[in-house]
């Protein structure tokens, strides 16, 4: 459908923003408004053009609407979150962020039986939970009603959406809780003694996707090698600022087709190299 043009637009400029060194209550601020005009102009796309299939409303709805939904829910929480956050000491701080990440843990409990269904990528409930009409439509109290009209919504769209948004948040307080006990805001443990002139062309995705197959493999260190060190030596080796490379893992993870459309593209190129090798020795 059309709607990918958009959706493409919506992730560049969200990647813009996640780059720039600006306050994190102006960041989520922003990420808010930019999701929030995603969100109204895929719902009059929705509603106007529908769906040519019931499995493309079910893909929609538990892929494509959580994707961007999470980015709102997210954004808002953070606000809260940050809004809030004690300015004492670091120890003050760490236990505010853990008590934050103790209250998300929550929904997940409340929601253990739908979370493990999704996690384990079912799809016997998916007419159920991911068509329109279905059941009731569950609106949380502290969720986004303008986007949970009958039009727009299943009864579990908002959930993964949740879900989605609550490990981002989950891993940026884990981030926050290391920045405070290490006190440091951007530690750089491992200095290149020389500039590099190798640049990274592809995109910062692409990159993060590759990081984490190296460090999966055990082929770095015996795979003892965090991804913190390696992000740290690919943004010097290759000039490039990673941003926050836990979100994009978990936005890999959350892929519908191929979850390494990069990795499959290498095997891909190489594979025609080696051929083209065989035939010209």
């Amino acid at each position: 459908m059309e709607y990918q043009d958009l959706i493409s637009q919506f992730e560049t400029g969200l990647e813009g923003l996640e780059s720039r060194h600006i306050d994190i209550l102006q960041k989520a601020e922003t990420g808010i408004q930019h999701t929030e005009r995603c969100l109204k102009r895929l719902r009059s796309e929705i509603v106007d053009k529908g769906f040519d299939s019931k499995q493309e409303e079910i893909h929609f709805f538990k892929h494509v609407k959580p994707q961007i939904f999470s980015k709102l829910i997210y954004y808002g929480k953070l606000y809260g979150i940050e809004s809030k956050r004690p300015r004492s000491s670091s120890k003050f701080q760490v236990k505010y962020l853990n008590a934050q990440i103790d209250r998300l843990q929550v929904y997940f409990n409340d929601n253990l039986e739908f979370y493990h269904y999704y996690r384990r990528g079912a799809t016997s409930l998916d007419d159920q939970y991911f068509v329109r009409g279905r059941s009731d439509l569950r609106i949380p109290t502290d969720s986004f009603h303008f986007f949970t009209d009958e039009q727009f919504s299943t009864c579990q769209d908002l959930t993964v959406a949740t879900i989605m948004a609550y490990d981002m948040l989950i891993v940026y307080l884990q981030q926050e809780i290391a920045k405070l006990e290490n006190h440091t805001d951007n530690p750089k443990p491992y200095p290149m003694r020389q500039s590099s002139k190798l640049f990274w062309t592809g995109s910062k995705t692409e990159l993060i996707e590759l990081i984490y197959a190296l460090q999966a493999s055990g082929a770095i260190n015996s795979g003892t090698a965090d991804i913190k060190e390696m992000a740290t030596h690919f943004e010097q080796a290759f000039n490039i600022d990673l941003g926050n490379y836990y979100h994009t893992f978990i936005e890999i993870r959350a892929r519908k087709c191929s979850r390494t459309k990069f990795l499959d593209r290498l095997i891909e190129v190489l594979s025609k190299r080696l051929d083209e090798s065989d035939a010209n020795p």
